[in-house]
């Protein structure tokens, strides 16, 4: 019996390192089928781009060339020589932190919100014409009437990104809501939930897919805004970057910083919908 054991345990043994040579190869092709379509997509756009771009009188510098005109903003992104004059880094981290900031109230305003709106008929009957109004003006037309109200610029960049992204919420979230299986329903009412057990334990739960899908559309909507206003109130700011860099001619620092703006947008991104698929284990698209 033992002999027997010991035989069938080497046969399991080579048949799994058998296979792991198979798993491994599927995964290097899955990996190279994720990786190589874009690494060869952008090569071929820097080709052109450079070929286009290349010949005396083109508008617009080269890949070549913008790297070596902003190699030192490339390089040291940490420099801080006080005021504005600091590396992009900075610029990025602030503009960041007025996101962060304007985003979080629109997801607690939007969430609550949406809620009540999917939950109420009358709240829908009243509100939900006035939502659809207010979200089809353009996110900057709100940066006059919030300077005027708060008299200051930082403030008023985070109302503008709060208004742009809590329409998503809002919308998504009430869809949601609306959405919960009528079983859920009765199944909270059988075990007597509160209005708090229902909201945490069945309303949430239930339109998280729908509530993440509108967190990854505002945060997006709010990443826009902020490069937009910073534009237009100035101080330190990925936006105010890009202008200040405009009004100096530095056209290779404005590719740059777009760079820098498309990659951290495609970061923000990526954190909501892996907490969105994290949260409603799988249910949301990450």
């Amino acid at each position: 019996m033992a002999l027997g054991t010991t035989i069938g345990r080497v046969v399991a043994t080579k048949r799994e390192g058998a296979r792991a040579p198979l798993v491994t190869r599927a995964a290097l092709k899955g990996l190279a089928l994720r990786i190589v379509p874009p690494l060869v997509v952008l090569a071929v756009f820097l080709l052109v781009w450079e070929v286009l771009c290349g010949r005396p009188g083109a508008g617009l510098p080269p890949p070549s060339r913008v790297v070596t005109d902003a190699w030192d903003i490339i390089v040291h992104p940490f420099y801080d020589n006080g005021g504005t004059d600091k590396g992009l880094f900075w610029h990025i981290a602030a503009s960041l932190q007025r996101v962060a900031l304007g985003f979080t109230l629109a997801v607690i305003a939007g969430v609550l919100l949406g809620t009540l709106v999917g939950q109420s008929e009358w709240a829908m009957r009243g509100l939900d014409p006035i939502f659809q109004v207010l979200r089809t003006i353009p996110p900057l037309a709100w940066l006059p009437l919030s300077l005027a109200a708060f008299r200051d610029g930082q403030p008023s960049a985070i109302f503008v990104i709060f208004i742009t992204s809590i329409w998503p919420i809002i919308i998504n979230t009430a869809v949601g809501i609306r959405n919960i299986p009528q079983d859920y329903r009765n199944v909270a009412a059988v075990l007597r939930l509160n209005a708090f057990e229902f909201f945490a334990k069945v309303m949430l739960p239930s339109a998280a897919p729908y509530i993440f899908t509108g967190l990854r559309i505002g945060v997006g909507l709010s990443w826009l805004a902020i490069v937009a206003a910073e534009m237009l109130i100035g101080g330190v700011g990925i936006g105010f970057f890009i202008w200040d860099a405009w009004n100096s001619s530095h056209i290779s620092e404005i590719i740059v910083a777009l760079v820098y703006v498309g990659m951290i947008g495609f970061v923000l991104d990526r954190l909501v919908a892996g907490l969105g698929h994290l949260v409603t284990r799988g249910t949301a698209t990450a």
